[in-house]
């Protein structure tokens, strides 16, 4: 059985989460694990009754599922954009995005198949692997990249379909500057998971690191933009070298601006940029969220 070195502090079996921890503690956590979101009120009855019961069948899959629960009262604009219109309202998380939910109560015997339903999401887990990618993800985060190879590697001997850890393989190798290494594991995937949103999300980084390294110098981009604000090859230009710098929000913004001033500029150019970028990110990152409702209203205008 594959060991977890440096493995972390076991998570509790209720997270108490928030809007501030939402992304860390539901969107990220559901790349390894399925993540169930319990949205409650101080204010209203069911809550008392219904959680421990949904506590106790998330308890039942030994791991499986991670619960998270949400105080609506202080999670107003969480609640509005998923449009909770009652309680108890039950979303399912996996690999990033909302996949199932409910509202109102669910029968003991409903609640224990829906709660199994979302736990067969990925498949028989194994509680050891789940760890030791988080323990990847935190060495690939730290600048280890060696190490989070090595440890992504190991998890693929043991299971060679895991989505999330195979993305994170290719990270570690473009994190180290390894683009041809990243792009040969990319076109290797294995058939069952090369169209998942970790593996698609992995190739997105893998065509962003080849601009960033044809990305032209940043201050001289912006001085030329500035000579010629409206000139669309300088706003992508500029995009490029923004993006590569890490400066992603602003990276957007000037693709959206151009978008707005010649949608069908270079083959819709703008557009295409847009979509590799926020496919790059989590679903619900803000600059992603933030993003398509510009571009949204601009399409639809």
């Amino acid at each position: 059985m594959f060991g977890t070195p440096q493995a972390p502090a076991p998570i509790p079996p209720v997270i108490e989460g928030s809007e501030a921890s939402f992304m860390q503690d539901v969107i990220d956590a559901s790349m390894a694990i399925p993540v169930l979101v319990d949205f409650t009120s101080v204010r209203a009855a069911t809550t008392k009754t219904f959680s421990p019961a949904l506590e106790a069948a998330v308890a039942a899959t030994k791991g499986r599922v991670r619960l998270v629960r949400i105080n609506i009262d202080t999670a107003r604009q969480l609640a509005a954009q998923l449009r909770i219109q009652s309680l108890p309202s039950v979303f399912a998380f996996w690999q990033g995005k909302p996949v199932d939910g409910f509202q109102g109560i669910l029968s003991a015997p409903e609640l224990k198949k829906f709660v199994d339903h979302i736990a067969d999401m990925a498949g028989p887990v194994d509680n050891g692997l789940a760890d030791a990618i988080e323990a990847a993800e935190a060495m690939l985060t730290e600048g280890a990249h060696a190490d989070a190879v090595e440890t992504f590697a190991a998890i693929l001997e043991e299971e060679p379909e895991n989505a999330v850890a195979y993305s994170g393989l290719i990270r570690a190798y473009l994190a180290a500057g390894d683009i041809d290494h990243a792009q040969s594991l990319a076109d290797a995937a294995p058939a069952a998971i090369t169209k998942s949103q970790p593996v698609e999300a992995a190739r997105a980084l893998i065509e962003l690191a080849r601009q960033a390294a044809n990305a032209g110098p940043e201050a001289d981009l912006r001085s030329a933009l500035a000579r010629d604000p409206q000139n669309p090859q300088l706003m992508f230009d500029l995009s490029t070298a923004l993006h590569a710098a890490g400066k992603i929000d602003e990276a957007v913004s000037l693709l959206l601006d151009l978008f707005r001033l010649n949608r069908d500029w270079n083959d819709g150019a703008a557009k295409t940029q847009l979509f590799v970028i926020f496919g790059a990110l989590k679903p619900q990152d803000p600059v992603v969220l933030h993003g398509r409702r510009r571009l949204s209203s601009m399409i639809f205008a």
